[in-house]
């Protein structure tokens, strides 16, 4: 969270207001503003959204599909649409500065939107970017009460053969569909020091539905009771979510795996007591070679088979080069890959895969393997 920005922009934005935002904004009749319409900020809210209203709402995301949603922000003004939508959900978080900026005007000049912060009363949740979860102290705490196994592989690539020649150096990354710099997965870590993807814990994720739920009442009293009923059954599937994720903890061989990528997954890892290594940590910068040659000491040292990596440093069916880096000059055999969830694929969109299904058919089976929980 970023009051002072906040602040700045609700006090001190009249300039920016009257030149950019607000001034083609000026002919909007807010009073066409209805709740049958909402924008979320990323794939995940938006997911959500749509589960907590159910046909009340319809909810857009605009980030597009092959896109990660932390670090994203629109190539013009989206704030004339989200004015004349009923809700706009996001988190007040300057990863998401363009959602923030668009929040503040909102809330100054738009009365008739519900203006929804998913992280609204997590504070003290929230992990810095310099956290770092201690492996094997699973102390699983949550007060939720709210009360398959088939997956498909979406790691099965055929390419892991360790034929790539050359130094540790060639690990560049494009995104599966050209968009942006995925050298940096889409993430600015700069202008924080709180790590937003609190969203991958599925017990705060039972909460920000919660919130979700709430704003949404409190705009639209008429449908209140759908709204928490919709909520009280999402957050039971996170419920099962999060036992899955203790009982693969709980029979995992191994407290450690390997992603070839830098670090979302903190809140994975302080919720559930386990480790993910990166070269990087979670800085979004290129590893250096003496980063790279420690993981691949780690992998064999600890007789990883299987790399973890993020889908969206694919390309055409391809491992990242890092990967190959780290299957060529290790005992490792295959990767895998594990989505943060802040966007998602072509081929998960055509499946109709949400938050839950994306955690079951692509994180939860490939975390199974690396860490040896089979």
């Amino acid at each position: 969270m970023n009051p002072t920005r906040r602040a700045l922009l609700r006090g001190g934005a009249s300039a920016l207001a009257a030149g950019t935002v607000a001034g083609c904004l000026d002919d909007i009749d807010a009073t066409n503003a209805d709740l049958e319409t909402g924008y979320a900020a990323f794939f995940t809210l938006w997911d959500w959204g749509q589960q907590v209203s159910g046909d009340a709402v319809d909810f857009e995301n605009p980030v597009g599909t092959g896109q990660p949603g932390h670090g994203w922000s629109p190539s013009g003004d989206l704030t004339r649409d989200i004015a004349d939508a009923g809700a706009f959900v996001y988190f007040d978080t300057p990863e998401f500065s363009w959602a923030q900026d668009i929040a503040a005007t909102l809330e100054t000049d738009y009365d008739t939107v519900a203006v929804i912060d998913g992280l609204e009363g997590l504070e003290g949740e929230l992990l810095g970017w310099d956290h770092e979860a201690d492996a094997g102290t699973h102390a699983h705490e949550t007060e939720n009460d709210h009360s398959n196994d088939s997956h498909e592989d979406e790691g099965d690539h055929s390419n892991d053969s360790h034929e790539d020649e050359g130094d540790h150096s060639d690990h560049s990354h494009d995104s599966e569909d050209g968009h942006g710099d995925e050298t940096h997965d889409g993430h600015d870590h700069d202008r924080s020091s709180v790590d937003p993807h609190v969203w991958l814990d599925p017990v705060l994720a039972q909460d920000i539905v919660d919130t979700i739920a709430s704003g949404l009442a409190d705009a639209d009293p008429d449908n209140a009771g759908t709204y928490e009923e919709n909520a009280a059954a999402y957050t039971d599937d996170l419920a099962a979510l999060d036992q899955r994720f203790e009982d693969l903890i709980d029979a995992a061989d191994r407290q450690i795996a390997v992603f070839a990528g830098h670090d979302s997954f903190t809140y994975l890892q302080e919720r559930y007591g386990f480790e993910i290594h990166t070269p990087t940590g979670v800085s979004p910068q290129e590893p250096s070679n003496n980063d790279i040659s420690a993981t691949l000491e780690l992998v064999d040292e600890e007789g990883i088979e299987t790399i973890l990596y993020s889908p969206f440093e694919d390309r055409e069916g391809e491992y990242p080069p890092l990967v190959n880096t780290i299957l060529r000059d290790t005992d490792a055999t295959d990767a895998m890959p594990i989505t943060h969830l802040s966007g998602t694929l072509a081929r998960w969109q055509e499946r109709d895969w949400g938050y839950v299904e994306q955690m079951e058919e692509i994180n939860i089976p490939a975390f199974k393997k690396a860490l040896d929980a089979q």
